[in-house]
């Protein structure tokens, strides 16, 4: 009986419990607090239009050095990788052959021009006897036949005398271009034939090509802004993104290339102190245009919706205002808004999940200031 009434007992002050709980009242609403945001203006720049690609390094002249004479190596006047000029001695060739083909071209020279002259003596004899009929008019025509022969003959030999004159000066070998030599493919003590066969390949330096091609997709809008004038083109070093240098479009390709649908474009770059070498792979950005006081966001603060890009656009009051924006071209660590802002709109930079669309926010401190890069800037990916 105990245990009945103490069970009993319980129960009734369990039930006591709960209609007292049901008996208070619950909070009329709950105000949730502003979310901590931080905030970036937006800015107005001038900002370039551009195609970023990769290209390579190529030198504006390549020469291979040939020999045009044969013969044996003598002289060796360079080291390789040296930086030559026009008229550089390079090589010199036994010239001892060509002297004495020479000596015996102006000896024979000599011979000719001695016969010529016996020959215009006999004629100018025969002019005055024909005038008096002592000699006949076939006798005065073999005269002036024999004169123009020697005259010929006398031709003939002053152009082996040059040609004899030319290969001894072929037997030194000069650069041809401002350039750098690259490794020397023969020594001294070799002998080389005419024309045949590489001596030393020199590349020109500065000015320096770089090739690049963009997709026939983009050729339109190059094709269009050639016609405003020459397009600049910023290359850089895969290893210093932030050093680009300045050059010109000075070549577009007269055709696409079948299978890659490619075009073939080349930048000429200053290159006095050889920052850029041949072969070596460069980002290439081609300036089609530039737009004049675009609106710029950092790249991070638009978010992505299932109708598109938007932003948070913070009013005088704090309230959040979810605003659509289209996005144009990304320039380094921001983006172009090309409908949606107006330069000086305050956009959340940080803390876009704890919004809601016209609910306040607590605008703190950005950490940092971001600023956009000029037109034309340089690109730190």
């Amino acid at each position: 009986m105990k245990s009945r009434s103490l069970v009993t007992l319980v129960f009734i002050c369990l039930v006591a419990v709960a209609l007292a709980a049901c008996g208070e009242k619950a909070p009329s609403g709950f105000a949730r607090p502003p979310a901590a945001v931080s905030v970036v203006a937006a800015v107005a720049r001038d900002v370039p239009i551009y195609i970023d690609t990769i290209g390579k390094s190529v030198a504006s002249e390549v020469v291979s050095i040939q020999p045009q004479v044969s013969g044996r190596i003598t002289g060796l006047h360079f080291v390789d990788g040296a930086d030559l000029k026009v008229g550089d001695l390079l090589f010199t060739i036994d010239p001892r052959p060509y002297e004495a083909q020479l000596h015996s071209a102006e000896a024979t020279l000599a011979e000719k021009r001695a016969a010529m002259n016996l020959a215009k003596i006999q004629f100018s004899r025969y002019a005055e006897l024909l005038q008096t009929k002592a000699v006949s008019q076939q006798e005065y025509d073999q005269r002036k036949n024999t004169l123009d022969i020697a005259q010929a003959q006398v031709r003939q030999s002053e152009a082996a005398v040059e040609n004899a004159r030319l290969n001894l000066d072929y037997c030194t070998i000069r650069s041809p271009i401002n350039g750098r030599a690259g490794q020397r493919l023969v020594d001294i003590g070799n002998v080389v034939a005419a024309n045949t066969g590489s001596l030393l390949v020199i590349e020109r330096l500065d000015p320096i090509y770089a090739d690049f091609t963009i997709t026939e997709n983009d050729l339109t809008a190059v094709q269009r802004n050639m016609k405003q004038g020459t397009l600049k083109v910023e290359v850089r070093l895969p290893d210093e993104p932030d050093k680009p240098r300045e050059g010109k479009l000075t070549f577009l390709d007269n055709a696409v290339q079948d299978g890659t649908g490619t075009v073939k474009l080349r930048a000429t770059i200053p290159n006095s102190d050889h920052h850029f070498w041949p072969g070596r792979f460069v980002k290439a950005r081609l300036i089609l245009s530039t737009i004049r006081q675009a609106v710029l966001v950092p790249a991070a603060a638009p978010q992505l919706s299932a109708k598109g890009p938007f932003v948070y656009v913070v009013s005088e009051d704090s309230t959040a205002e979810l605003r659509p924006v289209t996005l144009g071209q990304r320039q380094d660590d921001f983006v172009v808004v090309d409908r949606g802002l107006r330069a000086g709109d305050r956009i959340v930079m940080t803390g876009q999940l704890g919004v809601m669309p016209g609910g306040k926010v607590s605008v703190e401190e950005p950490r940092a200031v971001m600023t956009p890069p000029p037109a034309g800037g340089e690109d730190n990916s």
